[in-house]
């Protein structure tokens, strides 16, 4: 008897020993390369916010929305940040996508070019290159800003560029025009000076949502409470990073390597007017508001054609999010 229990606690001390309380394996895809504006998913992690709640969480690098859309629509990653409008493409493709949260209430996109290739505003985009990711959300939605800008959607030609070369590529002459984030903008605004020529699109009447939180429905129907304790930490995140930028940025720079510190401040002064509207700031800080929304759907669906129609309302909820936490306007520099 002896004997046998010796060998019991032999084995026993052989197997592995799964870690107490060892949470649940969760993705997140991002829609880009990180920067300040993914700073408090970081922030959080480090802090411990996710894994106390029982979310082992791993952040993964984005290729563009379009493909964080696709693989969360899929099931590949329960959870990704998207344009919202290239999400509602998506979805119209059968992805199986529900935004949670709003990060950018207003759009971001905005084209950038220089003034000395010949180019003076959106009218003069015919005929020339304009450098991007296949799967970025303005390739995505060119159609939408051609027609709202008065072109033809045949009348430029794209140009593949990795995330980080874009600035380059302009500098270079390889393409005329680059599509980015409004948070970016100050970095061009130093490396070209008086000859930097831009347009957000919301300057031609179009602001859809921007980037936001989003999961695939199949999980969050099998998940609920995890996604509710995700959606929370994450807003309560973004909340302590607004108040407070500076340890969500030490973060950041601790897991990414290549940031500048000074650029990544400059660049969340950006994202914190991008945030602000009415209804963050009223309702809860990363509200997406339904009305809205029917109108996003119906530029969509104008100017791109919805693969298979939807209800809109079975696109987002609000529903996760708690409405205590709000967007602070008062630290957003005018």
């Amino acid at each position: 008897m002896k004997r046998l229990q010796a060998a019991i606690v032999t084995l026993m001390l052989g197997l592995p020993v799964a870690p107490a309380g060892a949470g649940e394996a969760v993705n997140l895809i991002l829609n880009w390369t990180p920067t300040a504006d993914h700073s408090p998913f970081y922030y959080a992690k480090a802090q411990g916010w996710y894994e106390k709640a029982g979310i082992d969480l791993t952040i993964e690098v984005g290729k563009g929305s379009g493909v964080s859309a696709a693989k969360v629509g899929s099931g590949g990653s329960p959870f990704g940040i998207a344009d919202l409008a290239t999400m509602l493409v998506a979805k119209s493709k059968g992805a199986d996508d529900v935004a949670l949260m709003s990060i950018y209430a207003n759009t971001g996109q905005t084209f950038y070019w220089l003034k000395s290739y010949g180019v003076n505003g959106a009218k003069d985009f015919a005929g020339h290159k304009i450098g991007n990711p296949p799967g970025d959300a303005s390739r995505v939605m060119w159609p939408a800003f051609a027609k709202a800008a008065g072109l033809a959607p045949d009348s430029v030609s794209f140009v593949n560029i990795g995330p980080t070369a874009k600035i380059a590529a302009l500098k270079s002459h390889t393409v005329d025009i680059i599509s980015d984030f409004y948070n970016e903008h100050d970095l061009k605004v130093i490396e070209f000076g008086p000859d930097l020529g831009y347009v957000n699109w919301k300057d031609i009447g179009l602001n859809p949502y921007g980037n936001s939180l989003i999961v695939n429905g199949a999980y969050l129907q099998k998940n609920p409470k995890l996604v509710e304790d995700f959606v929370r930490i994450s807003q309560k995140a973004f909340a302590a990073c607004v108040a407070d930028v500076t340890p969500c940025l030490k973060a950041l720079l601790d897991q990414v390597s290549g940031l500048d510190k000074e650029n990544q401040e400059r660049q969340w002064e950006r994202i914190k007017f991008l945030m602000t509207d009415e209804f963050t700031t009223t309702k809860g800080l990363g509200w997406i508001d339904g009305e809205r929304m029917k109108k996003d759907y119906e530029l969509v669906q104008t100017y791109l054609g919805m693969e298979k129609p939807f209800d809109v309302t079975t696109a987002f909820t609000t529903k996760m999010l708690d409405p205590a936490i709000k967007m602070d306007a008062s630290k957003v520099k005018k």
